[in-house]
């Protein structure tokens, strides 16, 4: 009959094999290449850990799954080929119920004939002489084709097998397991460290192998205690957190373990009662990335997304994202047309029930960091979703951009008075600080058919801090485009403040107090929140010092001008937490840790602008009156010139004279050959009791962006009734 003419014919085939197994040796196994640098586990142990036990229960015979013909299994076991994957050998003890289930890798496949080479072929030979051939159980995703075949020739090299007219799917998983690459394993319980490989997981547990070293004992391990694992390879650690022991298997020193994460939902920043608004996006951005754990591609559409992260839905089967996990390199993809690179971390995962009756999974990921001009294109993305006329470092008319300055009235005509000698150069310096360098500028745009109703700027002006200016709106439209540019920049400082390449910790604004709506929106924001560590107003005199005679080179009288030591801007915070105790010092880099170290000038440098600055501590008799910081930027940088000026911090008032101060100011005018500077004075009141002349008060407002909850709080209440 047709069974035996096969059966005849593989036999004539066997001379095939024979001589192709005797010359060639097995290729090692990638499966389990992992191990070898992580633990130095023997061949035979890597066997019994990668051995696949499977039993078939005996009240279901092979015919209750669904029918896969022979065609559909040769094409599956060529994939698997093609794929340099494995199938499953099931055999079965002689003597005893019992079975045992190992790997072995499938040559091309013509139609009825199955040679197979064992994956590892240790110890084949003793196995072979209390087991014998049972059945083959080949992968199909989350399926396990069981195939009743003949069995040919089975040695301690290979195994030939004839195969049947249709197979049958006999198990299938309901959620997928994925293979891992290269993964360290570190397993933390009461101060014991043990350290392995993760062998594979899913969204619900890991497998991992562990190795004892004396004098170790697995029975260090407490399985109703939970353990702490890290997941890491050569470059950075991926995975840290609290799992529950769900399974262990131990043979001497080597053994596996199923862990299952204990926490759904990590805290990574700070709570924020205010939080990132999210937006569902047509077309939704795709999310690309290289799994950290199995090096495999994955590709998934974002449900929403905001500037600070995006949530993601998985189907449950083959869910690979965990609570908790990082993911280094991972692209948001806009109709493959533009696309966006960040470092990520799962945050939360949540099981949700489909109207079909099936489960998915939504994990929330956070952005942890990401290239600035990025970032920028992104919220300027999202902020035009939300309003179209909303625009964030776009590219500016400056023309327009000049006229709405003369129009609202931000450059009034003193103020004209000194910006005109320099004109040429200011328009020179706004057409690089508003044609796409956002490391250290950005603008904020309210903007219809071309005209702008609403502007609001800010520069990063020191290392993680930075200054907003420019604030304007037409009186047409005062209401709503100045609050939505207001509102603008509010939305990027929640979204932004917790990415380290923005360098956002802080952020200042200089505003006189005769100027109503700074000093009701920031004034009254300090006044709302009541605790200087997390907004603060300190108030300098304003006025331009006049060099009209011949710059002095020396001080007299005992009066030294010297470079700033760390000591002495010791003494400054000293003095500044006893009198004041705000956030001023460390927003303007004026602490010891700081104050010297100014990489944000290279930046300056490299964008064709200019920002230096240069500290000086006046003393009388070796005693410390006053530290001065002498800042030089661009001409217009900031059209107050409060980024271009002379800012003196008085620690003895009664002490510095008037006449050392205006000495000091005559040194530095020649030093630095400038006859007009604009001198910041502060404490204000020392100007008062030696009857400086200012122009004006500026008061400092400083805000810490990591407790901005207060500051919403209190806009939010302000703005409900505008």
């Amino acid at each position: 009959d047709k069974r035996n003419r096969e059966m005849e014919s593989a036999k004539k085939n066997l001379q095939l094999i024979k001589p192709f197994t005797e010359a060639s040796e097995p290729q090692k196994p990638n499966s389990v290449s992992q191990l070898d640098v992580t633990t130095s586990i023997s061949e035979k142990e890597k066997r019994d850990i990668y051995e696949v036990t499977q039993r078939i229960p005996e009240d279901r015979g092979p015919e209750t799954g669904k029918a896969v013909n022979k065609n559909q299994l040769v094409n599956k076991i060529n994939f698997i080929n093609f794929r340099a994957e494995t199938l499953l050998i099931s055999l079965k003890h002689r003597h005893y119920n019992k079975t045992l289930t190992l790997l072995a890798k499938p040559q091309p496949c013509l139609g009825d004939l199955l040679n197979c080479f064992w994956q590892e072929t240790e110890n084949i030979q003793e196995i072979l002489k209390y087991y014998e051939f049972n059945n083959v159980l080949i992968p199909d995703g989350q399926n396990l084709i069981m195939v009743d075949a003949e069995l040919i020739r089975m040695d301690k090299d290979a195994i030939s097998l004839l195969l049947p007219d249709n197979g049958y799917q006999v198990s299938s998983r309901t959620v997928k397991r994925h293979a891992c690459m290269d993964i360290t394993v570190q397993l933390i319980q009461n101060s014991s460290v043990f350290s392995g490989a993760l062998l594979d997981f899913n969204a619900r547990s890991f497998k991992i192998a562990l190795k004892t070293a004396p004098p170790q004992t697995f029975e260090w391990i407490n399985p109703e205690s939970p353990v702490n694992l890290i997941l890491s390879d050569a470059g950075e650690t991926y995975y840290s957190g609290e799992c529950k022991i769900i399974r262990q298997t131990t043979i001497q020193n080597s053994g596996t373990y199923i862990l299952k994460p204990l926490r759904l939902e990590i805290q990574k920043f700070k709570h924020k009662e205010f939080r990132s608004q999210r937006y569902e996006l047509v077309p939704s951005p795709n999310i690309i990335f290289k799994h950290p754990f199995t090096k495999t591609i994955f590709d998934l559409k974002a449900l929403d997304l905001s500037g600070s992260g995006f949530s993601v839905e998985e189907d449950e089967r083959n869910a690979v994202l965990l609570p908790g996990m990082i993911i280094p390199k991972l692209e948001l993809s806009f109709a493959n047309s533009f696309r966006f690179q960040c470092r990520a971390q799962v945050v939360y995962q949540k099981v949700l029930e489909t109207h079909k009756g099936s489960r998915t999974i939504k994990c929330g990921l956070a952005l942890l960091d990401m290239d600035i001009e990025d970032h920028v294109r992104l919220v300027a993305l999202l902020h035009q979703a939300k309003d179209q006329n909303s625009y964030v470092c776009n590219n500016v008319n400056l023309e327009e951009l000049w006229d709405f300055f003369f129009d609202t009235g931000f450059i009034y005509p003193h103020k004209y008075a000194f910006i005109q000698k320099n004109k040429e150069k200011i328009k020179k310096t706004y057409e690089r600080l508003y044609s796409g360098n956002p490391h250290i500028a950005r603008h904020f745009i309210y903007q219809d058919r071309g005209r702008i109703l609403g502007h609001m700027a800010m520069i990063r002006f020191y290392e993680n801090t930075w200054l907003i200016q420019h604030h304007a709106a037409r009186k047409s439209s005062q209401n709503k485009a100045g609050l939505v540019v207001l509102d603008q920049i509010g939305r990027m400082l929640n979204d932004s403040n917790h990415l380290y390449s923005l360098h956002m910790d802080y952020v200042i604004c200089y505003y006189r107090s005769g100027n109503k709506f700074p000093t009701r929106i920031f004034g009254g924001a300090a006044k709302s929140i009541n605790d200087p560590k997390e907004c603060s107003i300190d108030t300098f005199a304003y006025y331009h010092y006049q060099n009209t005679s011949r710059p002095m080179s020396t001080l007299k009288d005992g009066w030294e001008l010297t470079a700033t030591r760390n000591e002495d801007i010791d003494e400054l915070v000293n003095y500044y937490e006893h009198t004041t105790g705000g956030l001023m010092l460390e927003a303007l880099d004026m602490k010891a840790a700081r104050f010297n170290c100014d990489n944000l000038a290279a930046e300056y440098h490299r964008l064709g602008l200019k920002r230096e600055r240069q500290f000086y501590s006046l003393q009388k008799n070796g005693s410390l009156k006053a530290i001065i910081s002498a800042t030089l930027s661009d001409v217009g940088l900031n059209l107050s010139d409060l980024t271009n000026c002379i800012q003196v911090f008085v620690l003895d008032q009664k002490g510095l004279t008037t006449e050392a101060l205006n000495s000091v100011f005559s040194i530095l005018a020649g030093k630095f050959q400038q006859k007009d500077m604009a001198v910041l004075l502060y404490p204000a009141a020392y100007a008062d009791d030696h009857a400086i002349v200012y122009e004006k008060l500026y008061n400092l407002w400083v805000c810490n962006v990591k407790s901005s909850d207060e500051y919403f709080r209190y806009l939010n209440r302000l703005l409900r009734f505008v």
